[in-house]
């Protein structure tokens, strides 16, 4: 095990980007005060398809394409040993889903993980990350899209109650790629995340959707950030998130930046939270900048309220007792995003989560 000491600007939590984390439950990810062990938690689950290579590569052979002023990223940059590497080969069409998952989780120290993922030319592929068990990770995931490419990015945050989870999800879109990202946070008890898109080449598209459920004590937090700096691109953020006991906070941050040369840009984000119960707290904020006219349309719209006394009391005037209601009216709220991860078995396990951890805000 080894103690982090580089040398970076440890956040104080007077920043923009840190004021809504409490950066006591970090587990020392911040300030290089975690104690690292050994672990490479992320492994594959099933057999892989044709067309794909997964491998562990030393880290000074996959140098980081991007840059970023997170210290907890820049930490992870610099100090992970090696990077989990996954390349789609040229035009190759996956018809089954890559799937990893977490294989040793563990709380007595935290882990490093590099993450990279290279989709080849005109290739397409779906790959489904799930996290579960109790750790204290952080982690950087770099997405580069060739030409051409499609990819769907799924993450899974169904964490044990103690985990801290902190991570950049940043993809490079080329010309005329697309790429989904996937997000559903479940569990922890603080999960940090920052998913971020930049357009390298025209006629490329991006669409970011997710859905988060913090209980009480929980503290989950997804920063977007969409880079417009080409013409003639494309980006769609639909964020969702339920909260329901005491102290439960959520922060959703959707940044979306529209250069001088990004002619032709289409954008909106959206952000709506549900709050389930009083003492719960939900930030939302969306960001627009614009540096030129020349765009096809750029919005964006937050919306937070209590559950709709309407769908009760029609739902309830049938004979559906109120917790029955309650959960219905949820489901409906969350299977808009759910459904699209198009696996029947993590959809209905996600949908139990979001009951079981339903059922317990009740119980508060």
């Amino acid at each position: 095990m080894s103690l982090l000491t580089t040398n970076y600007l440890t956040p104080t939590g007077r920043e923009e980007a840190w004021r809504f984390t409490p950066l006591n439950r970090l587990a020392g990810l911040h300030d290089g005060t975690s104690i690292t062990g050994d672990r490479k938690s992320l492994g594959v689950r099933k057999a892989l398809p044709p067309g794909v290579n997964i491998s562990r590569v030393s880290a000074e052979l996959v140098p980081s394409d991007s840059v970023s002023d997170d210290a907890i990223t820049q930490r992870v940059q610099s100090e992970a040993a090696d990077v989990f590497l996954v390349e789609v080969a040229p035009n190759h069409s996956l018809q089954e889903p890559i799937y990893l998952d977490r294989q040793r989780s563990g709380m007595d120290s935290a882990e490093l993980s590099r993450v990279r993922i290279n989709v080849g030319l005109h290739s397409q592929a779906t790959v489904i990350v799930e996290n579960v068990g109790n750790a204290i990770l952080a982690e950087d995931v770099e997405i580069v899209l060739s030409p051409g490419a499609t990819l769907t990015f799924i993450t899974l945050q169904e964490w044990g109650p103690d985990s801290v989870h902190a991570a950049r999800h940043h993809a490079t879109v080329g010309a005329d790629a697309t790429f989904k990202s996937i997000t559903v946070t479940v569990g922890g008890s603080l999960v940090r995340l920052l998913p971020r898109v930049d357009f390298s080449g025209p006629g490329s598209s991006a669409e970011l959707v997710g859905v988060y459920f913090a209980t009480a004590g929980q503290h989950f937090e997804h920063r977007m950030h969409v880079d417009h700096g080409v013409p003639r691109a494309k980006s769609r953020v639909n964020y969702k998130g339920a909260l329901a006991g005491d102290k439960a906070h959520t922060v959703w941050i959707g940044d979306v930046y529209i250069r001088a040369a990004a002619e032709g840009t289409d954008t909106y984000e959206l952000n709506r939270n549900l709050l389930l119960s009083d003492g719960a707290r939900a930030d939302s904020v969306p960001n627009l900048e614009i540096e030129t006219g020349e765009i096809v349309g750029a919005g964006h719209a937050s919306t937070t309220g209590r559950f709709d006394d309407e769908q009760l009391f029609y739902l309830m005037s049938r004979g559906i007792p109120m917790d029955q209601a309650r959960r219905l009216v949820v489901r409906g709220f969350f299977s808009e995003i759910i459904s699209q991860i198009h696996d029947e078995v993590i959809e209905e396990r996600l949908m139990g989560r979001i009951d079981s951890e339903l059922d317990k805000a009740g119980q508060q």
